[in-house]
């Protein structure tokens, strides 16, 4: 992996944190909402769920395997 591609990794990385950070914010608040929207509330968690996986497979790419 060259340097531009570790870069690009990272930012990648890093929108896709912050993207899981506002929809955590987002369902947050969508709980506290009085009358929540539950599909709306179940297509956010699903997003974050899908946003964590990818950020776990970005990240196993950028730490280089280690041969024991």
């Amino acid at each position: 992996m060259t340097n531009e591609d570790a870069r690009e990794l990272e930012s990648e990385l890093a929108r896709l944190h912050q993207e899981h950070r506002d929809l955590d914010a987002a369902i947050d608040a969508l709980h506290q909402s009085p009358a929540p929207d539950l599909l709306r509330l179940q297509r956010l968690k699903k997003r974050k769920l899908l946003l964590r996986d990818r950020i776990a497979f970005i990240e196993d790419q950028i730490t280089p395997d280690i041969i024991a």
